[in-house]
C-alpha cells in the first residue's frame, strides 16, 4: 500500500476552552478526493487551516509523505505541495487572469525583473489545459468578467502550475449553477488524472459524493465516521448518517 501523502494521529486543537478537534485521525491519499462532510462548527475550517499551516496541533501527530512533521508552518505546507482555494477564491477581480495566477509568485527574468511575456504565456497554457475554450476569454481578461466557476478555474490553475499535491477546496461550489458546478467538478477530476490529492469540502452532499472517492464525517471537532465510495452505495446514505449524527451525536457504524 502507498505511502499516504498525509497522516494525522490523535490529533487535538483547542481555542481556549473550545475543543476545536479532538482526537482526531485521518488520512489523505494521492490521487484521490476526499469529500469532507460536516454542519457548520463542526471543525473543518480548524482542520483545514491546521493541515495548510495556519495553525498547528496542540498534540498528536502529523506525518507528511511518511515523515512526521513539527513546527509546522504555512512556508513548510506550501514547500511540501499544499494549496489551499478558499471559498472567497482569494482572487483580485480588478486584476487579469494572469496576474492572479502568478501573484505573490511572479515570474522573473535573468535581471529579476516581472516577466510579463512568459507569465502571460504560462496562464494561456494553463487557461487551454484546463477547458477555457471560449477565444473571449484571453490572460489579459479581468477575473471580474469570469463566471464563478471560471474563478475557481483560475485558482485551481494556480495551484497546477505551482505542481501542488494536495488542493484543499473550501465550498468551491457555492451559489454555482449546476452548469458551473460541473465545471469545478471537471478541474478537480483533472487534479486527480494528474495524481495530486483533493478535500472537497462542501455543504451540498450531492457534490461531495458526486466527485470524492472517500469520505469523512467531522462533527463536534471529532471524525466520526469514513468510508471508501465503494461502500456508500449514494449521497443519501452519507445524507442519513450526517443525521444520525445530528440526533444522537454518534454513528450506529464508525469504519
Amino acid at each position: 500500500m502507498a505511502t499516504p501523502f498525509i497522516e494525522l494521529k490523535h490529533v487535538y486543537k483547542s481555542y481556549g476552552s473550545v475543543n476545536a478537534l479532538s482526537d482526531v485521525n485521518l488520512t489523505i491519499e494521492e490521487g484521490r478526493v476526499l469529500g469532507l462532510i460536516g454542519d457548520n462548527g463542526a471543525g473543518k475550517s480548524t482542520l483545514i487551516k491546521l493541515i495548510a499551516g495556519v495553525h498547528s496541533p496542540d498534540s498528536g501527530e502529523m506525518w507528511v509523505k511518511g515523515k512526521k512533521v513539527t513546527h509546522w508552518s504555512v512556508a513548510e505546507a506550501r514547500a511540501a505541495g499544499i494549496e489551499t482555494v478558499f471559498q472567497d477564491r482569494a482572487l483580485a477581480e480588478q486584476q487579469s487572469i494572469a496576474r492572479n495566477i502568478f501573484m505573490g509568485r511572479e515570474l522573473t527574468n535573468a535581471i529579476g525583473l516581472i516577466d510579463v511575456k512568459r507569465q502571460r504565456e504560462e496562464a494561456e497554457r494553463l487557461m487551454r489545459e484546463i477547458g477555457f475554450t471560449s477565444k473571449v476569454f484571453s490572460p489579459d481578461s479581468r477575473v471580474l468578467t469570469l463566471s464563478g466557476g471560471e474563478r475557481q478555474g483560475v485558482a485551481i490553475a494556480r495551484a497546477i502550475y505551482f505542481k501542488a499535491q494536495l488542493v484543499i477546496l473550501d465550498e468551491p461550489t457555492t451559489a454555482l449553477s449546476l452548469t458551473e458546478s460541473e465545471k469545478v467538478f471537471a478541474f478537480v477530476r483533472q487534479l486527480r488524472a494528474r495524481g495530486a490529492a483533493s478535500i472537497f469540502i462542501s455543504h451540498n452532499i450531492y457534490h461531495s459524493y458526486d466527485v470524492s472517492d472517500y469520505f469523512a464525517i467531522l462533527d463536534r471537532g471529532r471524525i466520526v465516521y469514513t468510508a471508501d465510495k465503494s461502500e456508500v452505495p449514494s449521497a443519501d446514505v452519507l445524507i442519513r448518517k450526517l443525521q444520525t449524527v445530528a440526533r444522537h451525536g454518534m454513528l450506529d457504524i464508525e469504519h
